[in-house]
């Protein structure tokens, strides 16, 4: 009687079968093999491009309104709507493109970045509140809203791109005084929450990451960002609050005792030229 082996994985059983029916049992096993379940989504998360809005700080679509002395580092602009109010008690340590063309292509980078966010995945389920949760880089969805009451700790296990998405398809609220900490090399540059409507941040929280909102983005009394607050449609509001955009540097890496590569000037085995860092208009990392 003819057998026929099938190696399933290394570390596993071994199955035989008579040749009868081979043909059968062999499709039905690769079948099975080409399966693949994801047991996280620490691999899916990729960098959301965000083009020229990558420079702003606050973009909204329809104003911005701001109440009390706010810190803005990086640039700000609004349009097609471009009323601005409370200019006078901001201070800016960047650009105020207004309505300008530059904050119309920021715009329409926007869309882009917006529509990609929304698009990542394979992703794992947020079904209760993110406070006093640790998780590792992925892909985060609530096909409704997102809450974060007390302290989220964002885990990058010690790589410097981990990326961290997730997804609202409503709405995005802080409670006072909440936190985003990011730990093990997290970089609030590679947190992006991407929301379906509106996103309203709690009084005296501390916040990281880019907010991608189809809507408005509401930054209540005494907030800081580490990040970007970014509205498609809708209008931004701001009260005595601090804004910092973070934008991710170059990694230079250290090989013994060899030259940075790329970097002239060194000797060594380390490679020659002109190093060209990557533009950072405001000194900022994060």
């Amino acid at each position: 009687m003819q057998y026929l082996t099938v190696h399933v994985l290394p570390g596993r059983k071994l199955f035989k079968s008579r040749a009868t029916g081979a043909t059968v049992l062999v499709a039905a096993l690769a079948a099975a093999m080409s399966v693949t379940l994801v047991g996280g989504a620490a691999a899916a998360a990729h960098g959301v491009p965000l083009g020229t809005a990558n420079r702003f700080a606050v973009l909204a679509g329809a104003g911005i309104t701001n109440t009390g002395p706010t810190t803005v580092t990086g640039d700000l602009g609004t349009y097609p709507t471009t009323t601005m109010t409370g200019v006078g008690s901001l201070t800016i340590n960047g650009t105020n493109h207004a309505g300008d063309a530059v904050t119309q292509q920021a715009k329409a980078d926007l869309v882009t970045g917006y529509n990609t966010a929304a698009g990542e995945g394979p992703t794992s389920p947020i079904t209760a509140d993110l406070g006093g949760q640790n998780l590792s880089p992925g892909v985060y969805n609530s096909a409704s809203s997102i809450g974060l009451t007390g302290t989220l700790i964002l885990d990058a296990h010690g790589k410097s791109n981990a990326t961290f998405v997730f997804q609202a398809g409503s709405t995005l609220t802080t409670a006072s005084a909440s936190s985003v900490k990011l730990v093990n090399g997290a970089r609030a540059c590679n947190v992006y929450w991407q929301v379906g409507s509106s996103a309203t941040l709690g009084t005296g929280s501390s916040f990281r990451g880019s907010i991608l909102a189809k809507a408005s983005i509401t930054v209540t009394t005494g907030t800081t960002v580490h990040g970007r607050v970014l509205a498609r449609n809708g209008a931004v509001t701001l009260d005595t609050d601090t804004i910092h955009i973070s934008t991710c540097a170059a990694v230079h890496t250290h090989k013994g005792h060899k030259a940075h590569k790329g970097h002239k000037g060194h000797k060594g085995s380390g490679g020659s030229g002109t190093a060209r860092p990557p533009k950072r208009p405001f000194g900022l990392t994060g």
